[in-house]
């Protein structure tokens, strides 16, 4: 879960939280808004996973953990079996108007806050609430919050 800090734009970020939508294509939830995010190479940590995967992903440069949200558990309906999901919000380092998408991973992203929350569960199955729920709560933490 990313939100900008250091970018050379949007100053409202601390107020915003990013995602991407996957391309229809994908197998495991086509056409769905994501977080940034992926598996934890062999000699890795999950921080260094998580650090790698916001640079191939987005071009940004991840430069501070704010907080761990949490480990969720799921199976896809790809066959890749049991996951275990851990998720952090994160601050960047980088062009937050321009991220270097994996365009034939990703078609759009966007920046989410109360407001445009809904649109979250577009294309997404009655239940499947994962993404919506991770960002509504990252929301609810913010530095400019008293």
């Amino acid at each position: 879960m990313l939100t900008g800090r250091n970018g050379r734009s949007r100053s409202d970020s601390a107020s915003l939280r990013f995602a991407q939508k996957r391309t229809p294509d994908r197998r495991l939830f086509p056409d769905t808004w994501d977080i940034v995010g992926g598996h934890v190479e062999a000699g890795e940590t999950v921080l260094e996973a998580l650090a790698r995967e916001v640079e191939e992903e987005t071009g940004w440069r991840l430069t501070h953990v704010r907080r761990f949200l949490g480990t969720t558990t799921w199976t896809g309906d790809d066959g890749g079996g049991l996951r275990h999901e851990a998720d952090h919000l994160i601050e960047v380092d980088g062009d937050l108007d321009d991220p270097t998408l994996e365009w034939s991973k990703h078609s759009a992203y966007d920046w989410f806050n109360p407001d445009n929350l809904s649109r979250l569960n577009e294309n997404r199955r009655p239940g499947e609430f994962l993404i919506h729920g991770l960002i509504a709560r990252a929301i609810e933490d913010r530095p400019d919050k008293s």
